[in-house]
């Protein structure tokens, strides 16, 4: 529940976009939202309308109507906050917006702190903490997969497993506490090989949760990609296809990219970062030696490397000690026949040995689409992505995954030990605490304002 001070507030917010629009929203959520608006409204009497209800009229100060307005009625405790709350939709006009808060304002309301709405929908027990933090990740989604792992998350998918995890600890945790009370008695509530069992299976779980964080991560921020290949292979010209924009320099002259080049781009719902480097080779030229250092800097924190050569002058045994020369850490690659239109059927066959090959033009863009289905492809193969498995996105949550890692760790080791019952819950309740911080069960305010103050305003 709320703490007493701020349930006696009615909070309001612009909850659309500032600037102009057709339409925009403002949010009121308190004990006073329905009687603020309904003070100033001029319609139907809010008190008396049903929840989820749409009303039309004005809002008036005085005589002086502000704007005409469709109000949203969401009684609670059947409401986001669980608490009474009013959406007025009005003319999408900086101006008219800000007559309407000035308006609520004077009656009573006050600005929300960002994040506040979801927060009070925590606090009042609408969803836990990892569910209003994927409502923040929902928001800033920008490909289909990042919106289907927010999504998942926002209904409770990655709780629902953390919570398992809970309930099974719990179990345990007061069977060996309730041994204490019987500690002269010498009986054993708590099946020890039943508990390692348990913790093993646990330990297992929590492993694929954090190595799922590597593939989160990429998700949120985009797939680093890599473009690399020798001078004059055409990687520039590739990153402009791709990007469908001139925003490398494309030139004849070798040499031309001396730095790193980085956009992002969507294929086929998945977020790419991009990365055009310099042409590999040996120079004198100090400039482009420190564009080729950086270049291998890149290859080494790749997820994806598309490496470039011209199919025109390249054999593929040259191709072959190219791949050998990058000494790529475990890290899917795709060989990129680059300016097939100016190549011969002998020069293109040369290279059917190859796999993971695909032939393209990058100056006409013939082969591209076969281009963006190999990348597809490749990031598909990733069991995470096709399976339903609960995929891990957030910094805090894998950092409390890795404390709870090792107070499974130090469980086990106390059962190899023979520690008594004492420590043993201590070390289980260490697992519940760390798993609690993830879903709110164990939480500071220090924790939800750090939390809740990335969240927009009207959110």
């Amino acid at each position: 529940m709320l703490p007493t001070s701020l349930a006696k507030d009615t909070i309001i917010a612009l909850a659309t976009a500032a600037g102009h629009g057709a339409i925009a929203i403002i949010r009121l959520s308190g004990p006073e939202a329905i009687s603020i608006v309904n003070g100033v409204f001029k319609g139907k009497n809010l008190h008396n309308q049903p929840s989820h209800t749409l009303h039309f009229g004005t809002i008036r100060e005085e005589d002086k109507i502000l704007d005409e307005v469709v109000v949203s009625l969401f009684k609670a405790p059947a409401s986001y906050t669980k608490e009474d709350v009013v959406e007025v939709s009005c003319h999408g006009s900086p101006y008219i917006t800000e007559q309407l808060l000035k308006l609520f304002l004077r009656k009573g309301a006050r600005l929300a702190e960002p994040g506040e709405f979801t927060k009070r929908a925590f606090l009042n027990g609408q969803f836990d903490l990892a569910q209003a933090e994927a409502v923040a990740d929902l928001i800033a989604s920008d490909s289909a997969l990042t919106h289907q792992v927010a999504m998942k998350q926002m209904r409770g998918g990655f709780s629902q497993e953390i919570k398992a995890l809970r309930v099974q600890l719990i179990h345990f945790a007061s069977m060996v506490e309730l041994e204490l009370d019987f500690s002269e008695e010498d009986v054993e509530f708590a099946d020890r090989s039943a508990l390692r069992r348990l913790i093993t299976t646990l330990q297992q779980l929590v492993a694929d949760l954090l190595k799922s964080f590597e593939m989160g991560n990429v998700l949120k921020n985009g797939v680093p990609t890599v473009i690399a290949g020798k001078p004059n292979a055409g990687k520039s010209t590739l990153l402009n296809a791709l990007l469908n924009e001139e925003k490398a320099i494309v030139s004849d002259i070798p040499g031309t990219t001396r730095d790193v080049i980085e956009d992002e781009a969507q294929v086929g719902g998945i977020r790419f970062r991009f990365i055009d480097t310099a042409g590999l080779r040996e120079t004198q030229d100090t400039v482009e030696a420190i564009g080729v250092a950086r270049t291998k800097e890149q290859l080494q924190k790749a997820s994806l490397v598309l490496y470039l050569f011209d199919v025109t002058t390249t054999t593929p045994a040259e191709l072959k000690e190219e791949i050998e020369a990058l000494q790529l850490p475990q890290v899917p690659y795709l060989l990129i026949a680059n300016k097939k239109d100016l190549a011969t059927p002998a020069q293109l066959e040369s290279f059917a040995g190859f796999e993971n090959l695909v032939y393209l033009s990058a100056g006409t863009k013939d082969g591209l689409r076969e281009l963006e289905q190999a990348l597809l492809e490749v990031v598909n193969a990733n069991e995470a992505l096709t399976s339903d498995r609960t995929i891990v996105t957030n910094l805090r949550h894998f950092q409390s995954l890795q404390k709870t890692a090792t107070a499974l760790q130090e469980v086990l080791h106390g059962l190899d030990t023979g520690l008594t019952g004492d420590w043993l819950a201590a070390d289980i309740r260490r697992c519940l605490f760390y798993l609690g911080e993830i879903t709110g069960d164990i939480t500071t305010d220090d924790l939800l304002d750090n939390i809740f103050t990335k969240f927009c305003i009207g959110k």
